[in-house]
C-alpha cells in the first residue's frame, strides 16, 4: 500500500468523525463519500445528487452539520454585505479595512441599534480620522438632544437624514415651520412639539407686531411671519444691511418711516466702520450730526488735510486719524507718481511739510525722465540740477534767470532746433509782447518777433510786426521791425515780401548792416550767389562780422530743401574759397552719397 493511500485513508477516517458519518462502513477513498466530505470541508456546495445520496444511506446527522455549515458560509456573507452598507451610511471611506473582524463594525452596528457610543468608542473613531463618521455622530448626538428638548423621543428614527431631524433644528432657531413639516408633526401625533411650535409662533407673531411698530411700518397689513415685511424688520432689529431689492421693496410699499430708519441705520454702521477704518473709536459719540461723520467720510474720498480739519481732530485728541489720513494721502500721490501722474506744488509742498522727502525724490527724477522725454534731452548723463528746474520753469511758463540761460547755452541747448529750445525762445517772445503791451516800448517788437523767428513760429512773428510804421518816427527802430519782418517772410519762403522789407529797412537806416544781410540770405535762397556776396561785401563793410555772415550762409545750405541747389551752392563757394568754405564739403552730394 503507498504511501498516498494510507494518507487518503486517514484523510476519509477524520472526515466521517467530523460529519458523523461513521455508521457507514466503506472506507475506500475511491468512495463516492470521500468526495462528498472532501467538498463540504472545503465549503464547495452538493449537489441535489450528492444530498440525494446521503438520504439513501440514511447519514441524516451528517445532512445536518452541512446545512449549518452552508449556513455558517451565508451568515458570513450576509456579515460582509451588512458591514459594506454600514460603511456607505456612515461615510467610511472605501480604502478602509473591509474585514468583518474591524473594530469599526461593532460601532457602526451599535449606531445603526441607536446606542450611544462611550468617549473611547467615539475618539478611536477621530484617532481614525474618520471625519464625516465622526460628524455623523455628532448629529446623531444632536438629534437625540433635540428629540429630548422638543418631546419627540416616540420617533424611533436615529439619523440625522431624518425628516424630523430637520424640523427639530428648525424649532431650535425659531424658525417657522412649513405647511409640509407642520403635517409631518401631525401626521406622527407629535403633540407636545406642535404644542411649543404653536407657542413659537404666537411669539413670533408678537414680534411681529412689535417690530413693527418700532420701525414704523404699523399701517401696513401684513401679519403673516413668511412675509417679505417681517423678514427686512428682523434684518433691521439685528442691525443688518438690507439689500437692494428689500429698499425697494420698502420704497414700493411707501414705508418711509421704516426707510427712513433703515438709511440712519446704515450711516450709523458706515460711521462705526469708519471709525475703525480711521482709528477713532476712542470717540463714542455716533450721532450722525457729528462733525467728525463728514470729515471720515471726506478722508474716505480725499484724505488730504486741510488746518480746520487738522486743528478739530487734535482738539478731540485724534491725532492717529491725523497719521493714518496722512499715510493714506502720500500712498495715493505716491501710486500717481508710480503709474507715470505728475504732482502739483502744492502737493509738493504737502509732501515737504509732512516730511516725505522719498516721495518727494522719487516725483522728481519720476517727472524730470517725462520732462526729458518730452523736450527731446536723450542724454542719459543730463544731471536733474539744474535742468530739471530749468524745465519746471518753462512748464509753469515762467521767464528763466540768466545764470539758466547760460547753463543751456553751455550745454549747446539753445543753439540746435531743439523743443527746449522752442519752448525757451516761445517764452521769450510772449515776455516781450507783454513787456510792449505793458510799457508801450516798441523796441520790444523786434525782439519778440526774432525769438518767434528762433521759435520756429514765424507766423507770430509776423503778427506783431504787422503794424504802420509812418507812426513811428525812430528810423532804427523801423529798420529793425522790417529786417525781423523780412527775416519772417523768407522763414516760410515768401521772398518778394522779404526783399521788400529789406529795402525798406536799407531806407531807413541804410548805414546799418542788418539789411544787407538779408538781402545777401535772400539772393542765397534764389540760388543768385554772386549778387549775394555782394550784398553781404556791403554788410562786412558797415560793421557785420565775417563769421556772423559765414554761419548765415551755412544755415542756408543747411536748411535748403533741394539736394541739387544745395550741391550747386556748395561747390560755388569751394571754388570762391576752399580754404574759408572747406565746411561746404559737407553738402556735396557725392560726399554725402558716399557717407
Amino acid at each position: 500500500m503507498d504511501k498516498d493511500y494510507k494518507t487518503r485513508l486517514k484523510h476519509f477516517a477524520e472526515l466521517k468523525c467530523k460529519y458523523q458519518a461513521t455508521q457507514y462502513e466503506d472506507s475506500s477513498p475511491s468512495n463516492l463519500l470521500y468526495l462528498i466530505l472532501r467538498k463540504v470541508d472545503l465549503d464547495i456546495e452538493l449537489s441535489e445528487l450528492e444530498l440525494n445520496w446521503l438520504r439513501k444511506r440514511k447519514l441524516f446527522e451528517t445532512i445536518e452539520i452541512i446545512e449549518l455549515e452552508k449556513f455558517k458560509l451565508g451568515e458570513r456573507k450576509r456579515l460582509e454585505i451588512e458591514f459594506s452598507q454600514l460603511k456607505t451610511k456612515y461615510k467610511v471611506s472605501n480604502n478602509w479595512d473591509t474585514s468583518v473582524t474591524s473594530f469599526l463594525y461593532s460601532i457602526l452596528w451599535k449606531l445603526e441599534a441607536g446606542n450611544n457610543l462611550t468617549d473611547s468608542e467615539f475618539k478611536l473613531l477621530q484617532d481614525n480620522r474618520l471625519t464625516q463618521t465622526v460628524e455623523i455622530v455628532q448629529d446623531m448626538r444632536r438629534f437625540a438632544a433635540l428629540k429630548q428638548k422638543y418631546k419627540a423621543t416616540k420617533v424611533q428614527d436615529s439619523f440625522p437624514n431624518s425628516h424630523l431631524y430637520k424640523i427639530l433644528n428648525r424649532l431650535d432657531t425659531e424658525t417657522s415651520l412649513t405647511q409640509s413639516e407642520y403635517q409631518w408633526l401631525l401626521n406622527h401625533k407629535l403633540s407636545e412639539t406642535i404644542e411649543i411650535f404653536q407657542q413659537q409662533e404666537s411669539a413670533r407673531q408678537a414680534k411681529f407686531t412689535e417690530l413693527k411698530a418700532k420701525y414704523q411700518a404699523s399701517q401696513h397689513p401684513d401679519k403673516e411671519l413668511s412675509s417679505q415685511l417681517y423678514l427686512i424688520l428682523q434684518k433691521l432689529d439685528t442691525d443688518t444691511k438690507l439689500i437692494a431689492s428689500e429698499m425697494h421693496w420698502l420704497k414700493k410699499q411707501k414705508l418711509t418711516g421704516t426707510i427712513t430708519i433703515a438709511e440712519e441705520l446704515e450711516k450709523k454702521r458706515e460711521f462705526t466702520a469708519l471709525k475703525v477704518k480711521y482709528k477713532a473709536t476712542k470717540y463714542t459719540d455716533l450721532s450722525l450730526n457729528s462733525d467728525l461723520y463728514n470729515l471720515l467720510k471726506k478722508i474716505e474720498t480725499h484724505p488730504q488735510l486741510n488746518k480746520s480739519d487738522i486743528k478739530y481732530l487734535r482738539g478731540i485728541n485724534l491725532t492717529e486719524t491725523i497719521e493714518f489720513a496722512n499715510q493714506k494721502y502720500a500712498f495715493i500721490l505716491n501710486s500717481r507718481i508710480e503709474s507715470g501722474g505728475v504732482l502739483s506744488d502744492g502737493e509738493i509742498d504737502w509732501l515737504r511739510n509732512n516730511k516725505y522727502e522719498d516721495i518727494i525724490i522719487l516725483a522728481q527724477k519720476k517727472h524730470f525722465a517725462i520732462l526729458k522725454k518730452k523736450y527731446g534731452l536723450i542724454d542719459p548723463a543730463l544731471p536733474m540740477e539744474p535742468f530739471y528746474e530749468i524745465m519746471l520753469k518753462i512748464e509753469k511758463k515762467e521767464r528763466l534767470d540768466p545764470v539758466l540761460v547760460f547753463q543751456l547755452i553751455e550745454e549747446d541747448l539753445l543753439s540746435h532746433d531743439g523743443k527746449i529750445a522752442r519752448a525757451y525762445y516761445r517764452l521769450e517772445a510772449e515776455f516781450y509782447e507783454s513787456e510792449m503791451k505793458r510799457t508801450g516800448n516798441k523796441w520790444s517788437i523786434p525782439n519778440a518777433s526774432s525769438c518767434w523767428r528762433k521759435a520756429k513760429e514765424p507766423e507770430e512773428a509776423l503778427k506783431i510786426t504787422n503794424l504802420d510804421l509812418n507812426k513811428i518816427k525812430d528810423n532804427k527802430l523801423k529798420s529793425a521791425i522790417s529786417v525781423s519782418r523780412g527775416a519772417a517772410f523768407r522763414d516760410i519762403y515768401k521772398l518778394d515780401d522779404a526783399e521788400i522789407c529789406a529795402m525798406q529797412a536799407i531806407d531807413y537806416q541804410p548805414e546799418t548792416h542788418q539789411p544787407y544781410t538779408l538781402m545777401g540770405a535772400i539772393c542765397y535762397d534764389r540760388y543768385a550767389y554772386d549778387k549775394g556776396n555782394v550784398w553781404f561785401e556791403k554788410a562786412i563793410k558797415l560793421g557785420a562780422e565775417t563769421e556772423d555772415i559765414d554761419a548765415e550762409i551755412k544755415r542756408i545750405l543747411k536748411n535748403a530743401k533741394n539736394d541739387d541747389k544745395r550741391d550747386e551752392a556748395a561747390q560755388y563757394l569751394l571754388k570762391k574759397d576752399a580754404k574759408r568754405y572747406a565746411w561746404a564739403k559737407d553738402y556735396l552730394k557725392k560726399q554725402n552719397t558716399q557717407k
